[in-house]
This record gives structure tokens, C-alpha cells and sequence, in this order.
């Protein structure tokens, strides 16, 4: 494959059944890139973007039915790989098993410019070996078991994207997106970079952080455990004094057995327990009642709006009020013909 020697080549592997706008994502901002640097400068072709199946294959079926076609074979590419990025790990197939993909993208990393994962991509780079020590984000579900499985691993899985070296990582699917208008800002700058933003409408720096998505409670895998017997009660009793002694009684426990048996259990404290489920609970609220801020501060035990926007921004880096306007339905604001 040839191609013009100013020509920034992007290549990005693809894992079989990924998310589509893992690949189509990258593909649009790296397009209109090249598009306004053309209109500006008068350079043609300035970013090429080709997809290379991880599994060697002519096509990968991605999660929508979609098929991407791959006729390109990495050994057919004779010019300097740019940027790489790794999208669409799966963790059930089979050739994750395989030292042969992860031996040749350790040995690849080394002969490109840099090198980038899209969502749960930051485990075949970790599995690679190429992310001891590095600060690294990936998709809020799977960030505890990047961290457990890759211990040597320092996980933020706050951010949208990090960038640690020349190697760089991205959160959920659509961080795709905002990894790649920063890779085409540390190109060619921001005014580039704002150009493809707004043609695309997006935004050039994302506000908020992936906390804002995920869920902030445990996952309770004690089913005869002390959180199964009271949690239900904590629900139906958030406006209430949920003090350690409160919920010991509860639960017929003195109150420093039930601390330590709680924390055994959740790995959280009773008392930030009970604060994350108040906010896990203000921000159903929030998205699916019409209720003032100040009234679910109140029903939620959070007692007053200045102090729910300092829990919120403790816990989600938003605020009641930005949270509602990201993800409140806007179905009955839309007139609909």
C-alpha cells in the first residue's frame, strides 16, 4: 500500500464484534481533519486511516450486523505507521488466548509514532505488556478489572481519555471521538481541531468525567450478606438518620461488628456507602421525576442543595443540575410531527 510521504497513516485493528463507532468514530474526525487542513493549507490527504482485523481476516462483523471490510494486511503496509489504535477487545474470543497478536503488537509499538486504545482496546495493550506503570483509563465497567488483572496498572477510569508517553487511552465507546480530535489538535492545533468539532457537532474537550456514567455502588455479592437484609430499608428510609448505630440496630448488630462486617463486605465504609446510594438515588430523580433539586436534596437525605452540588461533585464531578440537563428526557420538550 502506498501513499504520499506527508500523509499521517492511522491505522486502527479491529477486533471482531466491536461497537461500529469505535472504527466509524476515528474515521469521520480523521477525515474532516484532513478536509479543513486542505481548505486551509492547500495539503491534500493528510491523515489515511485503513482498519486491519486482529484476527487476520478480510472482514469484521461489528456489533450492529454492519460488516467492515479488511482486505488489508499489516505485512502489506510499506510506509510508517503513524498513530495506532486497538479497538474492540473481546474478552470471549478465542485469539485473546493467542501470545502471537500480543508478541506482535509489543514488537509493532515500538516502530510507531503512537499508540492509542479505544474503550476496553486498554486491555490488549496491558496484555501487550506496554502499559507497566503508565497511567491509563478505559470503559467505568471494566476499570476494577483492568486494575485486578493488571496490578501494575494505574487506573483512572474518571477521565475520558489519558494520555501517558506516546501511549494513549480512552474510555467508553464514544471517547473514540474525543481521543481522536485531541490526537488531531496535538497535530495541527486547536483551530484544526474546533473546525472538525463543530462540523461534527461535538465537543471539542467533553465537559464532565465517566463517573457521571457509572454506578457508584458495589456489586453486593453477598446474597445472605448484612447489605441484603437492610439495603431495601436504606432505600425507603434515605430522608432519615442513617448513622452507623442506626443501621447496626437495624440489623441487630452492635455497632462496631456491623462496621467491620459492612466494610468486609461492600469495601466501603457505612457512612460513604450511605452517601453513595443517596446520590445513586438523586440522580434517578434527577432524570426521571420533575422535582426541584431542593426537593430531592430532601427526599434523599442530602439535606439541602448546596450541600447535594458538594456530594455530587465529591462523587459524579458534576452538578445536580448539569447531571439533569445531560441525561433528563427531552422527548416532552420536542414537538413531535
Amino acid at each position: 500500500m502506498d501513499s504520499l510521504p506527508h500523509t499521517k497513516l492511522v491505522v486502527i485493528v479491529a477486533f471482531p464484534n466491536l461497537p461500529l463507532l469505535e472504527v466509524a468514530g476515528p474515521g469521520d474526525v480523521f477525515f474532516h481533519a484532513s478536509k479543513a487542513i486542505f481548505e486551509k493549507t492547500g495539503v491534500e490527504d493528510t491523515y489515511h486511516v485503513i482498519v486491519i482485523a486482529a484476527d487476520g481476516t478480510d472482514q469484521i462483523l461489528t456489533r450492529s450486523g454492519i460488516t467492515i471490510a479488511t482486505p488489508v494486511k499489516i505485512d502489506d503496509i510499506n510506509q510508517p505507521i503513524d498513530t495506532m489504535l486497538i479497538a474492540g477487545y473481546n474478552f470471549e474470543n478465542s485469539m485473546i488466548e493467542s501470545s502471537d497478536f500480543y508478541n506482535w503488537l509489543a514488537d509493532i509499538s515500538a516502530k510507531v509514532r503512537r499508540i492509542g486504545s479505544i474503550c476496553v482496546g486498554t486491555f490488549a495493550l496491558a496484555k501487550a505488556g506496554l502499559l507497566s506503570g503508565k497511567n491509563v483509563t478505559t470503559h467505568w465497567d471494566k476499570a476494577a478489572r483492568l486494575h485486578r488483572d493488571f496490578p501494575d496498572v494505574h487506573v483512572d477510569s474518571s477521565q475520558f481519555f489519558i494520555k501517558d508517553g506516546n501511549i494513549y487511552t480512552s474510555g467508553g465507546v464514544s471517547s473514540a471521538t474525543d481521543l481522536s480530535l485531541a490526537l488531531v489538535e496535538e497535530d495541527y492545533g486547536r483551530e484544526i481541531a474546533v473546525t472538525v468539532a463543530r462540523h461534527l457537532v461535538l465537543y471539542l474537550k467533553r465537559p464532565g468525567y465517566q463517573y457521571q456514567f457509572g454506578d457508584l455502588l458495589p456489586v453486593n455479592e453477598y446474597e445472605q450478606g448484612v447489605l441484603s437484609k437492610i439495603q431495601e430499608w436504606m432505600v425507603t428510609n434515605l430522608h432519615r438518620d442513617l448513622s452507623v448505630e442506626q443501621l447496626a440496630a437495624h440489623s441487630n448488630m452492635s455497632p462496631r461488628n456491623f462496621a467491620r462486617v459492612f466494610l468486609k463486605e461492600t469495601g466501603l465504609t457505612p457512612a460513604k456507602f450511605v452517601e453513595k446510594l443517596r446520590v445513586e438515588m438523586a440522580r434517578k430523580l434527577l432524570v426521571e421525576s420533575d422535582l426541584s433539586i431542593e426537593q430531592i436534596a430532601e427526599k434523599t437525605g442530602l439535606v439541602s442543595m448546596v450541600s447535594m452540588r458538594r456530594i455530587f461533585l465529591r462523587n459524579l464531578m458534576v452538578t445536580p443540575s448539569h447531571y439533569r440537563r445531560a441525561f433528563k428526557t427531552t422527548l416532552n420538550e420536542v414537538e413531535l410531527t
